[in-house]
């Protein structure tokens, strides 16, 4: 399995990757490994937050209050977390069209598939595909990435605002002078299987957490094993990665090698992400010849 960087033809300077994400914590949970390892590295890693998840179900009770609130005052909240959770990384953060004030952004969390929320003015899966491109390229002719990685079409697991990420991310690369090498972030169904085996074992009984079966579906992002090509396998980096974790307290509790979202089904930190290279005018991935 070959590495995000492998094959390609790099500059005369540290390799350049740009992580973009919808909401605050997708970074930390999705790439989390990837951004940890591409750091200590040495390369210059960047991250592009397109909404500030305010539609997040708060988890601590003592923080209920924020949500749902009028003000939107989670919003405010989760960008503190990000803040931190980017300074343990150790990356480079943006904002997707962050106003002057440094308190609203230009879109909005648009909730689960469904929601009330995709009918705010500002709601991210409802922009202008265009307008959303346009917005993320401007971000990617900045930062001038040698690699971007985001969502495959179906967003991971059929999020809206994730499905509009990977969508204006294709189009933003696919019209970027520099043409970076596009990836998509997948999961092995081998790996799969083996993080819920660990979790039977390793997660404990009695305190409400859920552990998915082997049977159970699978999030959309899980595919067969030949269609992941490139990964990142770099278990020392996991401390890093649930330090970070642990700044996202509105939304991800973490316990030993495992994390839980609102729901309380668990998920492993195996410290490994699968990827596959992507064609950008297309959003699917390519062969492995064609890479």
């Amino acid at each position: 399995m070959k590495g995000l960087l492998d094959g390609l033809q790099l500059p005369g300077r540290a390799p350049r990757l740009l992580f973009v994400h919808a909401h605050p914590d997708d970074e930390t949970l999705a790439t989390g490994v990837a951004l940890a390892h591409h750091v200590a590295r040495g390369d210059d890693v960047h991250v592009l937050t397109c909404t500030l998840g305010e539609e997040g179900e708060v988890i601590p009770a003592q923080l209920g209050h924020l949500e749902g609130a009028e003000g939107d005052p989670l919003a405010a909240h989760r960008r503190e977390e990000l803040r931190r959770a980017m300074e343990v990384l150790g990356v480079t953060h943006h904002l997707l069209g962050a106003h002057g004030d440094g308190q609203d952004l230009v879109y909005r969390d648009s909730g689960m598939a469904g929601s009330a929320a995709a009918s705010h003015p500002r709601a991210w899966a409802g922009v202008d595909l265009a307008e959303a491109a346009a917005a993320l390229r401007s971000v990617v002719d900045s930062v001038r990435p040698d690699v971007v990685v985001t969502y495959d079409a179906t967003g991971g697991y059929r999020h809206p605002d994730h499905v509009r990420t990977h969508e204006a991310t294709c189009r933003a690369v696919a019209g970027s002078a520099d043409a970076p090498a596009l990836y998509a972030v997948l999961t092995p169904r081998s790996w799969a299987l083996e993080d819920r085996s660990w979790l039977a074992r390793h997660v404990p009984s009695g305190r409400g957490f859920v552990v998915p079966g082997l049977d159970d579906p699978y999030p959309s992002s899980v595919v067969p094993d030949e269609a992941v090509t490139h990964g990142v396998v770099d278990p020392s980096v996991v401390p890093v990665q649930v330090r970070a974790l642990r700044f996202h307290e509105t939304q991800v509790v973490v316990g030993d090698g495992w994390y839980a979202l609102s729901n309380n089904v668990v998920s492993r930190l195996a410290g490994r992400e699968g990827y596959a290279r992507l064609d950008a005018a297309t959003g699917r991935p390519v062969s492995e010849g064609a890479v």
